[in-house]
Protein backbone atom coordinates (compact mmCIF):
# COMPACT_ATOMS: atom_id res chain seq x y z
CA UNK A 1 0.00 0.00 0.00
CA UNK A 2 1.30 3.45 -0.95
CA UNK A 3 1.23 5.94 1.90
CA UNK A 4 0.26 9.35 0.48
CA UNK A 5 2.63 12.32 0.51
CA UNK A 6 1.47 15.80 1.59
CA UNK A 7 -1.99 14.75 2.87
CA UNK A 8 -3.03 18.33 3.69
CA UNK A 9 -2.99 19.20 -0.02
CA UNK A 10 -5.49 16.40 -0.66
CA UNK A 11 -8.09 17.54 1.87
CA UNK A 12 -11.51 18.86 0.81
CA UNK A 13 -12.01 22.57 1.40
CA UNK A 14 -14.13 22.17 4.54
CA UNK A 15 -11.63 19.82 6.17
CA UNK A 16 -8.67 22.07 5.32
CA UNK A 17 -10.47 25.09 6.77
CA UNK A 18 -11.38 23.17 9.94
CA UNK A 19 -7.78 21.98 10.37
CA UNK A 20 -6.39 25.49 9.80
CA UNK A 21 -8.73 26.88 12.45
CA UNK A 22 -7.77 24.05 14.81
CA UNK A 23 -4.09 24.87 14.29
CA UNK A 24 -4.63 28.55 15.05
CA UNK A 25 -6.73 27.73 18.12
CA UNK A 26 -4.10 25.27 19.39
CA UNK A 27 -1.29 27.81 18.98
CA UNK A 28 -3.16 30.54 20.87
CA UNK A 29 -4.54 28.13 23.47
CA UNK A 30 -1.12 26.68 24.23
CA UNK A 31 0.33 30.16 24.81
CA UNK A 32 -2.22 30.76 27.58
CA UNK A 33 -2.00 27.20 28.93
CA UNK A 34 1.78 27.36 29.40
CA UNK A 35 1.57 30.05 32.06
CA UNK A 36 -1.16 28.21 33.96
CA UNK A 37 0.65 24.88 33.80
CA UNK A 38 3.94 26.46 34.84
CA UNK A 39 2.33 27.90 37.97
CA UNK A 40 0.72 24.53 38.76
CA UNK A 41 4.02 22.70 38.16
CA UNK A 42 6.01 24.97 40.48
CA UNK A 43 3.32 24.70 43.17
CA UNK A 44 3.36 20.89 42.90
CA UNK A 45 7.15 20.75 43.31
CA UNK A 46 6.98 23.08 46.30
CA UNK A 47 4.31 20.95 47.98
CA UNK A 48 6.25 17.74 47.39
CA UNK A 49 9.42 19.25 48.88
CA UNK A 50 7.45 20.49 51.90
CA UNK A 51 6.24 16.91 52.46
CA UNK A 52 9.86 15.79 52.58
CA UNK A 53 9.89 14.25 49.13
CA UNK A 54 12.85 14.66 46.80
CA UNK A 55 13.11 15.00 43.04
CA UNK A 56 13.39 11.93 40.83
CA UNK A 57 16.92 12.73 39.63
CA UNK A 58 18.13 12.40 43.23
CA UNK A 59 16.63 8.92 43.37
CA UNK A 60 18.40 7.77 40.22
CA UNK A 61 21.65 9.38 41.34
CA UNK A 62 21.47 7.48 44.65
CA UNK A 63 20.63 4.16 42.96
CA UNK A 64 23.42 4.52 40.41
CA UNK A 65 25.95 5.25 43.15
CA UNK A 66 24.96 2.13 45.10
CA UNK A 67 25.10 -0.10 42.01
CA UNK A 68 28.50 1.36 41.07
CA UNK A 69 29.65 0.43 44.59
CA UNK A 70 28.72 -3.19 43.92
CA UNK A 71 25.19 -3.51 45.34
CA UNK A 72 22.43 -5.48 43.68
CA UNK A 73 20.30 -3.15 41.58
CA UNK A 74 16.89 -4.36 42.68
CA UNK A 75 17.67 -4.29 46.40
CA UNK A 76 19.20 -0.83 46.06
CA UNK A 77 16.29 0.58 44.07
CA UNK A 78 13.74 -0.89 46.50
CA UNK A 79 15.53 0.70 49.46
CA UNK A 80 15.72 4.07 47.73
CA UNK A 81 12.07 3.95 46.67
CA UNK A 82 11.11 3.44 50.31
CA UNK A 83 13.41 6.25 51.48
CA UNK A 84 12.02 8.61 48.84
CA UNK A 85 8.41 7.66 49.59
CA UNK A 86 7.88 6.24 46.11
CA UNK A 87 5.76 3.22 45.17
CA UNK A 88 6.99 -0.23 44.17
CA UNK A 89 3.67 -1.39 42.73
CA UNK A 90 3.05 -1.91 39.85
CA UNK A 91 6.46 -2.96 38.56
CA UNK A 92 6.56 -0.15 35.96
CA UNK A 93 7.07 2.35 38.79
CA UNK A 94 10.61 0.97 39.00
CA UNK A 95 13.00 1.82 36.18
CA UNK A 96 14.73 -1.00 34.35
CA UNK A 97 18.32 -1.56 35.52
CA UNK A 98 19.95 -0.65 32.20
CA UNK A 99 20.91 2.93 33.09
CA UNK A 100 22.32 1.94 36.49
CA UNK A 101 24.26 -1.04 35.10
CA UNK A 102 25.78 0.94 32.24
CA UNK A 103 26.60 3.83 34.55
CA UNK A 104 28.52 1.37 36.71
CA UNK A 105 30.50 0.37 33.61
CA UNK A 106 31.40 3.74 32.13
CA UNK A 107 30.27 6.26 34.73
CA UNK A 108 28.37 9.54 34.45
CA UNK A 109 31.03 10.92 32.14
CA UNK A 110 30.43 8.07 29.72
CA UNK A 111 26.75 8.91 29.45
CA UNK A 112 27.57 12.58 28.93
CA UNK A 113 29.79 11.64 26.00
CA UNK A 114 27.11 9.33 24.59
CA UNK A 115 24.52 12.12 24.89
CA UNK A 116 26.74 14.49 22.88
CA UNK A 117 27.32 11.79 20.25
CA UNK A 118 23.57 11.18 19.99
CA UNK A 119 22.97 14.92 19.68
CA UNK A 120 25.48 15.18 16.83
CA UNK A 121 24.13 12.04 15.16
CA UNK A 122 20.60 13.45 15.25
CA UNK A 123 21.67 16.70 13.60
CA UNK A 124 23.42 14.84 10.77
CA UNK A 125 20.94 11.98 10.67
CA UNK A 126 17.95 14.19 10.06
CA UNK A 127 19.68 16.07 7.25
CA UNK A 128 20.44 12.72 5.60
CA UNK A 129 16.97 11.28 6.24
CA UNK A 130 15.37 14.31 4.57
CA UNK A 131 17.81 14.52 1.68
CA UNK A 132 14.95 14.28 -0.86
CA UNK A 133 13.16 17.26 0.63
CA UNK A 134 13.80 20.88 -0.27
CA UNK A 135 17.24 22.16 0.71
CA UNK A 136 15.82 24.79 3.05
CA UNK A 137 13.63 22.24 4.85
CA UNK A 138 16.57 19.86 5.16
CA UNK A 139 18.88 22.51 6.62
CA UNK A 140 16.12 23.72 8.94
CA UNK A 141 15.53 20.14 10.11
CA UNK A 142 19.19 19.71 11.05
CA UNK A 143 19.25 23.03 12.89
CA UNK A 144 16.02 22.25 14.75
CA UNK A 145 17.31 18.81 15.76
CA UNK A 146 20.28 20.59 17.29
CA UNK A 147 18.23 23.26 19.05
CA UNK A 148 15.55 20.93 20.42
CA UNK A 149 18.28 18.49 21.48
CA UNK A 150 20.33 20.98 23.52
CA UNK A 151 19.02 19.28 26.64
CA UNK A 152 21.73 16.68 25.93
CA UNK A 153 24.16 19.10 27.58
CA UNK A 154 22.38 19.51 30.93
CA UNK A 155 24.20 18.43 34.07
CA UNK A 156 21.61 15.76 34.95
CA UNK A 157 21.62 14.01 31.58
CA UNK A 158 23.27 10.83 32.98
CA UNK A 159 20.19 10.29 35.17
CA UNK A 160 17.44 11.05 32.66
CA UNK A 161 15.98 7.83 31.27
CA UNK A 162 13.44 9.71 29.15
CA UNK A 163 15.78 12.16 27.42
CA UNK A 164 18.44 9.54 26.67
CA UNK A 165 15.76 7.21 25.34
CA UNK A 166 14.25 10.07 23.36
CA UNK A 167 17.53 10.79 21.60
CA UNK A 168 17.81 7.12 20.68
CA UNK A 169 14.20 7.07 19.40
CA UNK A 170 14.75 10.24 17.38
CA UNK A 171 17.71 8.70 15.59
CA UNK A 172 15.71 5.49 15.08
CA UNK A 173 12.90 7.50 13.49
CA UNK A 174 15.35 9.17 11.11
CA UNK A 175 16.69 5.76 10.06
CA UNK A 176 13.32 4.01 9.86
CA UNK A 177 12.41 4.85 6.26
CA UNK A 178 15.84 4.27 4.69
CA UNK A 179 18.28 1.44 4.15
CA UNK A 180 19.60 1.73 7.72
CA UNK A 181 16.29 0.67 9.27
CA UNK A 182 17.90 -2.33 11.00
CA UNK A 183 20.18 0.05 12.88
CA UNK A 184 17.11 2.16 13.68
CA UNK A 185 15.38 -0.89 15.10
CA UNK A 186 18.39 -1.60 17.32
CA UNK A 187 18.32 1.99 18.57
CA UNK A 188 14.59 1.71 19.32
CA UNK A 189 15.20 -1.55 21.16
CA UNK A 190 17.90 0.11 23.26
CA UNK A 191 15.58 3.05 24.02
CA UNK A 192 12.81 0.73 25.25
CA UNK A 193 15.28 -1.24 27.35
CA UNK A 194 16.32 2.06 28.91
CA UNK A 195 12.74 3.33 29.39
CA UNK A 196 9.88 0.91 28.74
CA UNK A 197 7.51 3.84 28.21
CA UNK A 198 9.03 4.11 24.71
CA UNK A 199 7.27 0.86 23.70
CA UNK A 200 4.46 2.63 21.74
CA UNK A 201 7.13 3.87 19.30
CA UNK A 202 7.78 0.30 18.20
CA UNK A 203 4.05 -0.46 18.07
CA UNK A 204 3.55 2.56 15.79
CA UNK A 205 6.40 1.37 13.57
CA UNK A 206 4.79 -2.06 13.36
CA UNK A 207 1.48 -0.52 12.32
CA UNK A 208 3.21 1.44 9.53
CA UNK A 209 4.99 -1.72 8.37
CA UNK A 210 1.63 -3.49 8.13
CA UNK A 211 -0.04 -0.74 6.09
CA UNK A 212 3.02 -0.29 3.86
CA UNK A 213 3.31 -4.04 3.26
CA UNK A 214 6.88 -4.18 4.61
CA UNK A 215 7.03 -7.82 5.68
CA UNK A 216 10.73 -7.94 6.57
CA UNK A 217 10.37 -4.98 8.89
CA UNK A 218 7.25 -6.45 10.45
CA UNK A 219 9.00 -9.75 11.19
CA UNK A 220 11.98 -7.93 12.71
CA UNK A 221 9.75 -5.67 14.80
CA UNK A 222 7.73 -8.68 16.00
CA UNK A 223 10.95 -10.38 17.08
CA UNK A 224 12.03 -7.28 18.97
CA UNK A 225 8.65 -7.10 20.71
CA UNK A 226 9.00 -10.72 21.86
CA UNK A 227 12.42 -9.99 23.36
CA UNK A 228 11.10 -6.84 25.04
CA UNK A 229 8.15 -8.77 26.51
CA UNK A 230 10.56 -11.35 27.92
CA UNK A 231 12.78 -8.64 29.39
CA UNK A 232 9.84 -6.86 31.02
CA UNK A 233 8.60 -10.16 32.47
CA UNK A 234 12.00 -10.70 34.07
CA UNK A 235 12.00 -7.12 35.34
CA UNK A 236 8.52 -7.57 36.85
CA UNK A 237 9.63 -10.77 38.58
CA UNK A 238 12.74 -9.12 40.01
CA UNK A 239 10.71 -6.19 41.38
CA UNK A 240 8.23 -8.62 42.94
CA UNK A 241 11.10 -10.41 44.71
CA UNK A 242 12.19 -7.25 46.57
CA UNK A 243 8.70 -5.94 47.30
CA UNK A 244 7.67 -6.06 50.95
CA UNK A 245 4.35 -5.73 52.80
CA UNK A 246 3.57 -2.08 53.38
CA UNK A 247 5.37 -0.80 50.29
CA UNK A 248 3.54 2.02 48.59
CA UNK A 249 1.25 1.46 45.63
CA UNK A 250 0.98 3.91 42.74
CA UNK A 251 -2.25 5.96 42.68
CA UNK A 252 -2.56 5.00 39.02
CA UNK A 253 -2.63 7.02 35.86
CA UNK A 254 -6.01 8.61 35.35
CA UNK A 255 -4.97 12.26 35.15
CA UNK A 256 -7.39 13.42 32.42
CA UNK A 257 -5.57 16.77 32.36
CA UNK A 258 -5.79 17.30 28.63
CA UNK A 259 -3.31 18.39 25.95
CA UNK A 260 -1.97 21.26 28.05
CA UNK A 261 0.14 18.74 30.01
CA UNK A 262 2.05 17.09 27.14
CA UNK A 263 2.66 20.42 25.43
CA UNK A 264 3.97 21.81 28.71
CA UNK A 265 6.24 18.78 28.96
CA UNK A 266 7.64 19.59 25.52
CA UNK A 267 8.09 23.18 26.68
CA UNK A 268 10.15 22.46 29.79
CA UNK A 269 12.38 19.81 28.17
CA UNK A 270 13.53 22.10 25.35
CA UNK A 271 14.86 25.60 24.81
CA UNK A 272 11.25 26.73 24.38
CA UNK A 273 11.24 27.33 28.13
CA UNK A 274 13.59 30.29 27.57
CA UNK A 275 11.07 32.06 25.30
CA UNK A 276 8.06 34.17 26.26
CA UNK A 277 4.79 32.22 26.36
CA UNK A 278 3.27 34.10 23.42
CA UNK A 279 6.08 32.74 21.22
CA UNK A 280 6.76 29.40 22.89
CA UNK A 281 3.09 28.42 22.76
CA UNK A 282 2.78 28.31 18.96
CA UNK A 283 6.31 26.89 18.55
CA UNK A 284 5.36 23.98 20.82
CA UNK A 285 2.30 23.08 18.73
CA UNK A 286 3.40 23.77 15.14
CA UNK A 287 5.86 20.82 14.93
CA UNK A 288 2.94 18.41 15.29
CA UNK A 289 1.09 20.03 12.39
CA UNK A 290 4.33 20.04 10.42
CA UNK A 291 4.72 16.29 10.81
CA UNK A 292 1.06 15.73 9.97
CA UNK A 293 1.62 17.62 6.70
CA UNK A 294 4.58 15.50 5.54
CA UNK A 295 2.87 12.20 4.77
CA UNK A 296 4.66 9.19 3.33
CA UNK A 297 6.19 6.47 5.49
CA UNK A 298 8.28 8.82 7.60
CA UNK A 299 5.65 11.51 8.06
CA UNK A 300 2.84 9.10 8.93
CA UNK A 301 5.07 7.14 11.31
CA UNK A 302 6.16 10.35 13.07
CA UNK A 303 2.57 11.61 13.19
CA UNK A 304 1.27 8.36 14.66
CA UNK A 305 3.99 8.31 17.32
CA UNK A 306 3.77 11.97 18.32
CA UNK A 307 -0.01 12.45 18.11
CA UNK A 308 -0.70 9.10 19.76
CA UNK A 309 1.66 9.69 22.67
CA UNK A 310 0.40 13.25 23.17
CA UNK A 311 -3.15 11.87 23.37
CA UNK A 312 -2.08 9.17 25.85
CA UNK A 313 -0.31 11.67 28.12
CA UNK A 314 -3.30 14.03 27.93
CA UNK A 315 -5.59 11.23 29.11
CA UNK A 316 -3.52 9.18 31.54
CA UNK A 317 -0.58 11.18 32.93
CA UNK A 318 -0.53 12.89 36.30
CA UNK A 319 1.02 16.38 36.65
CA UNK A 320 4.31 14.98 37.93
CA UNK A 321 4.62 12.77 34.82
CA UNK A 322 5.32 15.79 32.63
CA UNK A 323 8.92 14.62 32.10
CA UNK A 324 7.60 11.72 29.95
CA UNK A 325 7.76 14.14 27.03
CA UNK A 326 11.53 13.83 27.05
CA UNK A 327 10.91 10.83 24.78
CA UNK A 328 10.19 13.31 21.95
CA UNK A 329 13.61 14.99 22.07
CA UNK A 330 14.73 16.15 19.51
CA UNK A 331 12.74 14.64 16.59
CA UNK A 332 9.49 16.34 17.53
CA UNK A 333 11.06 19.75 16.93
CA UNK A 334 12.15 18.72 13.42
CA UNK A 335 8.48 18.95 12.45
CA UNK A 336 8.72 22.74 12.76
CA UNK A 337 10.67 22.71 9.49
CA UNK A 338 7.48 21.53 7.77
CA UNK A 339 5.10 24.00 9.42
CA UNK A 340 5.29 26.38 6.41
CA UNK A 341 4.41 23.42 4.17
CA UNK A 342 1.39 22.67 6.35
CA UNK A 343 0.18 26.25 6.06
CA UNK A 344 0.76 26.41 2.29
CA UNK A 345 -1.02 23.11 1.66
CA UNK A 346 -3.99 24.02 3.85
CA UNK A 347 -4.41 27.43 2.21
CA UNK A 348 -4.04 25.82 -1.22
CA UNK A 349 -6.72 23.26 -0.41
CA UNK A 350 -9.05 26.00 0.84
CA UNK A 351 -8.52 28.13 -2.29
CA UNK A 352 -8.92 25.21 -4.69
CA UNK A 353 -12.13 25.44 -6.74
CA UNK A 354 -14.83 23.02 -5.63
CA UNK A 355 -14.91 21.40 -9.08
CA UNK A 356 -11.18 20.71 -9.08
CA UNK A 357 -10.05 17.47 -7.52
CA UNK A 358 -6.78 17.36 -5.58
CA UNK A 359 -3.87 15.79 -7.42
CA UNK A 360 -2.40 12.76 -5.68
CA UNK A 361 1.18 13.33 -4.65
CA UNK A 362 3.75 11.12 -6.33
CA UNK A 363 5.23 8.53 -3.97
CA UNK A 364 8.94 8.74 -3.30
Amino acid sequence: MTLPERPFARLPRWAALALLLAMLFACVGNAFALEARNAAHEADIEQRLERGQRVDMDLYRAVNARVAAGEDYYRAVADEHRDFGMPLTPFVTVRTPILAWTSALWGEGGWRIIAVILWSANVLGWMVALRRERRLERLAAGALAGLFGMVAFIADIPFSHEILAGMLLSLALAASAGSLWVGGLMLAFAAIALRELALPFLLAWGAIAIFAGERRKLVAISGALVLIALGLALHASAVADVRAPGDLVSPGWRGMIGPALPFYGIHITTLLQTLPAWLAGPLGVLPLFGWLAVGGRLGIFASLWFAGFIAAVAIFARPENVYWMGLFIPAYGVGLAFAPRALVDLVGAIRRPVSERPRPALPR
